[in-house]
């Protein structure tokens, strides 16, 4: 017995030696280590790096506290981990238990071929991404978090792996390192997947089926992939004739599995369970492949895509990885998601070093303000009404002089001549001197000036992020002084709260960066057009000073005062809006889906049946149709609707009418041939001067009712619909009148023709 087997007590051990032999690698050089590895049937690994001699031997030795049972040999690069190597096609060997006649085990040469020399050097490299996160406008998104995820998909499931993350800092840059291998056995690589239905994918993948009468029937996207939904695509029997069950008996069995990153980590369930009978492997798609190609059309776009089966697909020898990213910011709510790729977009096979990554966050993203350029003295600047510039903004410096107040003013376009209402932010700066600042308003073009009223006043709190802690802070800028409630000025809260931090260890976000005031318009104010101004003061002492005596900031670089007119529009609902509480032939309220208020106002007034014989003359009858009655039509009658869309304040943008029927249907009646829309009298509204449906074809140039509206003025009002019925009710079904009416009004900023709005319906049934 070998004294090498007897511990120090006289214990036996069991001694494995391996004899390596690279004699063969042409130009050898002793320069290069190779990792040993072996792994028991209880799945315990133990390893070790091995030098070879001069002449390209080698031996290892593995010592064991008891006689063991079969063994997995594996030799493979000396940069791999222990898993790793039982995973990647390295060179394995196995040692039954049979051949333990001793306690010391000499196994035969393990010759290491040139192939696989060459290869362990460049199976697992470094790779390096670097890019920038920014919003839309181009300003850097910091303190996001950045991962990278390689992507592979067949068919239309897609997985994804984690290959790294790092935080972007306050340019938006990032950069992420991670280590990538390929040259796995296939089924190791397979069983740490999870297989997800890929939206994208399916988009591509059906339409292109469906376009194919002979694949049919088409298969329904399943969450779990599962072979038997290309049975009909391959055919029956041949398919049957396939025999995949066969793959299901020869799977390895993985004994212990440890992550190689965050993204394995879900894997590992799945891992040493026992397979489904439907389970998919690599040897069934290779069995499909052909099949499925012989059947399926061709489609180059899905080729690009590198997609099973249309490309030919073996991503355990993919040495180069495909990309995509999800980002993350924690700015306003933890986890928010600004940045979300899908496999469509993944970057394909991209080189050890990717310097040129922009990822375009969504509108959810915080972003970093831009650099400042506070203006000199006691001055101010009124730039932007809720993102939209003054000069678009009629009454203001660089605008049209009317109307005064209104966004797009005179634009005849449906979104033209808009009021303000709701909170509206008011956006400038004021000059570096300003310490404290507030609004004044004028409500009379600017002859008696008042304070903002306390109720009216919103703040405009900013936030900043402390890129050592990856941390985001408000910071509120409305408080009390002398009484008075008044705004701080940014730089003076910087010149007040750690000095010389600001753009260095902490930086100012883009939220409210240059907004000056929230003006709560919707009390104490009436509707009509008002001035605001600013007075600002310094803080002397711990009090309100205002040192050159001004009444008011003047505009920077011009002595003139810095002024911003505005029209506002708010509505009224409930009781104190005048729309009647309980009329039964106008309801509104809880319990309808009509809005108890009058800007804008709808309702239907009368639905009819004109009757007119099969020449189409009118034979006089007029049947009317009431709400959930039956009425049958005729070929040649008219549909008669009397309705109103209608808001006394003069700023109604559009409404619609549609006859909704059977499931998910409509007709536009609007839209319909042979339409007539007439001005309406007898109402409770006055008739309509203008049609419309629209504010643009109310204010074209066709003479009225269907133009000649003045702006920014247009009511609506009651009017009369007539079409021929049988295009508004095509078959016999239960139908339901919806009217909608829309104000142009930008509601707390929202730019959208949805902030007020009224509806109501009408429901009855059609008998064609």
């Amino acid at each position: 017995m070998s004294p090498k087997a007897v511990s120090e007590k006289g214990d036996q051990k069991f001694v494995l030696e391996l004899p390596l032999d690279a004699s063969q690698i042409d130009g050898f050089k002793p320069d290069h280590q190779v990792k040993a590895a072996v792994q028991d049937t209880r799945g315990s690994i133990r390893s070790q790096l091995v030098s070879f001699d001069d002449k390209g031997n080698a031996l290892v030795r593995f010592t064991f506290e008891e006689k063991p049972g079969n063994l997995s040999v594996v030799v493979g690069p000396p940069d791999a981990t222990d898993q790793e190597l039982f995973g990647l096609q390295t060179l394995t060997v196995n040692v039954p238990a049979r051949l333990w006649k001793e306690p010391r085990l000499v196994f035969p040469i393990i010759r290491i071929p040139p192939i696989y020399w060459n290869w362990w050097w460049r199976w697992c490299r470094i790779f390096t991404v670097r890019g920038r996160v920014v919003c839309p406008d181009g300003r850097p998104v910091p303190g996001a978090k950045v991962c990278a995820y390689d992507v592979d998909a067949w068919w239309w499931w897609s997985s994804k792996q984690l290959v790294g993350c790092d935080t972007t800092d306050a340019s938006g840059a990032f950069e992420i390192k991670f280590r990538w291998c390929c040259g796995w056995w296939p089924w190791w690589w397979w069983r740490l997947r999870f297989w997800y239905l890929e939206p994208h994918l399916i988009e591509h993948i059906l339409p292109l089926l469906e376009r194919e009468p002979h694949l049919h029937p088409i298969p329904l996207p399943d969450p779990v992939p599962d072979w038997h939904i290309f049975e009909s695509l391959v055919g029956y029997d041949k398919f049957a004739a396939m025999n995949l069950d066969r793959h299901l008996s020869a799977q390895p069995v993985l004994h212990s599995v440890k992550a190689r990153s965050e993204a394995d980590l879900p894997m590992l369930e799945a891992v040493g369970s026992r397979l489904p009978s439907t389970a998919v492997t690599p040897s069934v798609l290779a069995d499909l492949r052909e099949p499925l190609l012989a059947r399926l059309p061709r489609a180059p776009e899905l080729e690009l895509l590198h997609l099973w089966p249309w490309w030919p697909w073996q991503p355990w020898w993919d040495c180069s990885p495909d990309l995509i990213f999800r980002v993350t910011q924690d700015c306003n709510q933890a986890g928010t998601v600004i940045v979300d790729e899908h496999y469509g977009q993944a970057r394909w096979n991209i080189p050890t070093t990717l310097d040129d990554v922009i990822l375009n966050a969504n509108a959810l993203a915080c972003c970093l303000s831009g650099p400042e350029d506070d203006p000199e003295g006691d001055c101010a600047l009124l730039s932007d009404v809720c993102d939209n510039p003054i000069n678009f903004i009629g009454g203001n410096p660089g605008a049209p002089v009317a109307p005064v107040g209104y966004l797009s003013p005179g634009a005849i376009s449906t979104a033209g001549d808009r009021p303000y209402g709701g909170n509206v932010l008011i956006q400038g700066q004021v000059g570096n001197a300003v310490d404290y600042y507030a609004f004044q308003l004028s409500n009379d073009g600017g002859l008696t000036w008042n304070d903002m009223p306390d109720t009216a006043v919103g703040d405009i709190p900013r936030q900043y992020w402390i890129p050592a802690t990856n941390t985001f802070a408000w910071v509120p800028f409305l408080t009390t002084i002398d009484t008075k409630l008044v705004f701080e000025s940014r730089q003076h809260y910087e010149a007040t709260h750690d000095p010389g931090t600001w753009g260095i260890t902490r930086f100012w976000m883009a939220y409210n960066d240059l907004s000056l005031m929230n003006w709560l318009t919707q009390t104490p104010f009436t509707n009509g057009t008002y001035r605001l101004r600013i007075k600002g003061w310094h803080l002397v002492g711990g009090h309100l000073a205002n040192p050159q005596n001004l009444d008011f900031l003047p505009t920077c670089s011009i002595q003139t005062p810095a002024e911003l007119v505005l029209r506002i529009d708010n509505r009224l609902e409930g009781a104190a809006s005048g729309h009647p509480m309980a009329d039964p032939n106008h309801p509104c309220g809880s319990g309808t889906v009509h809005t108890c208020t009058l800007e804008p106002d709808t309702d239907f007034l009368g639905v009819h049946i004109v009757r007119r014989d099969i020449n189409g003359v009118p034979t006089g009858e007029v049947t009317e149709v009431g709400a959930c009655g039956t009425v049958p039509i005729g070929p040649k009658d008219l549909l008669q609707v009397d309705f109103f869309a209608h808001d006394p304040e003069g700023h109604l943008a559009y409404y619609t009418l549609q006859a909704t029927y059977r499931e998910n249907l409509a007709r536009n009646l609007l839209g319909l041939p042979g339409l007539t829309l007439t001005p309406l009298g007898g109402a409770p509204v006055p008739p309509a001067a203008q049609v419309g449906p629209t504010y643009a074809q109310a204010r074209s140039a066709n003479p009225p009712p269907y133009g000649g509206a003045a702006a920014p003025t247009w009511n609506g009002g009651a009017i009369r619909l007539e079409v021929l019925a049988r295009d508004a009710f095509p078959e016999t079904c239960c139908y339901q009148l919806e009217l909608r009416a829309h104000k142009r009004t930008v509601v707390s900023c929202d730019h959208s023709l949805w902030g007020q709005t009224n509806y109501s319906e009408y429901s009855f049934m059609i008998v064609v």
